[in-house]
């Protein structure tokens, strides 16, 4: 990440309401790596997805580099690092190993997720609360390295309790109960879901509220809206649901229809 680009990034986010009350959008590119992985090949690029993104009007770029680098590899994570000009959001598993690359790399954020290696996707979130002592210790030290970190947590008080207690800079709420709920077709679960996750941005934000709110897993453009127009959500990470629409429309096109999809009404 250039240098003007991380001093951008942290004017934006010297506080957590957005000017315009509409939530960001960091596009997650993964899935243009699971792409490339697939065949072992050097295209499709996923710094040249991150890029035309940006250009579309993401306001952010999510990789997760995962312990057994199944899409995102260490030279993706280097080579957009220096090249993003919005600012990187780097998902990654609190280890000893993914720690030292973080301090080296320096993205503007990091969000610690959990990771099995049999799952498909991340299947739920963090467990604050059962490591508090060591993510307090782990997160102190990307933050002594100038990084800012976020919790990939669940939508339970216990867990916003914890996050606050360890010293987070954000959390982010996994939305795969409700974006399932919904492919299921399953409405009244959806609505008590989506009721799950406005009373956690309550708790969070009644709880600290320098505490920036993100969303995101299983986002979709048929879903999405409901959650933006949650008052106190920040942004949402988004990226399977989109690359796929990208398919259809081009990349560029699927962040324009996605930010539309967030935003209307708001």
């Amino acid at each position: 990440m250039t240098n003007a680009a991380h001093i951008t990034a942290s004017k934006l986010e010297q506080t957590s309401e957005n000017a315009s009350k509409k939530p960001l959008l960091g596009v997650n590119v993964d899935h243009v790596a699971t792409l490339r992985q697939a065949r072992g090949v050097s295209y499709p690029s996923p710094l040249a997805a991150a890029l035309l993104c940006e250009q579309a009007g993401a306001d952010g770029i999510t990789i997760h580099l995962r312990e057994d680098r199944r899409h995102i590899q260490d030279a993706d994570v280097y080579e957009m690092a220096g090249q993003l000009t919005t600012r990187m959001n780097l998902e990654m598993a609190a280890t000893t190993e993914m720690l030292e690359i973080a301090c080296q790399v320096k993205p503007f954020w990091v969000c610690l997720v959990p990771e099995k290696r049999a799952e498909l996707t991340t299947e739920g979130g963090l467990d604050v609360a059962g490591q508090l002592t060591w993510l307090t210790d782990y997160i102190g030290q990307l933050q002594a390295a100038d990084i800012k970190v976020s919790l990939f947590i669940d939508p339970e008080d216990k867990q916003i309790a914890a996050a606050v207690n360890c010293g987070a800079d954000a959390i982010e709420l996994h939305t795969g109960a409700y974006a399932e709920a919904g492919l299921a077709d399953d409405i009244d679960r959806m609505n008590a879901e989506l009721n799950r996750i406005k009373n956690a941005v309550a708790t969070a934000r009644f709880t600290d509220d320098k505490l920036l709110v993100n969303a995101g897993h299983g986002l979709t453009r048929d879903n999405v809206n409901a959650i933006a127009q949650i008052d106190g959500i920040y942004e949402l990470n988004i990226g399977h649901a989109l690359i796929a629409d990208a398919v259809f429309v081009g990349l560029e096109q699927a962040v324009i229809m996605m930010k539309s999809a967030m935003h209307q009404s708001i």
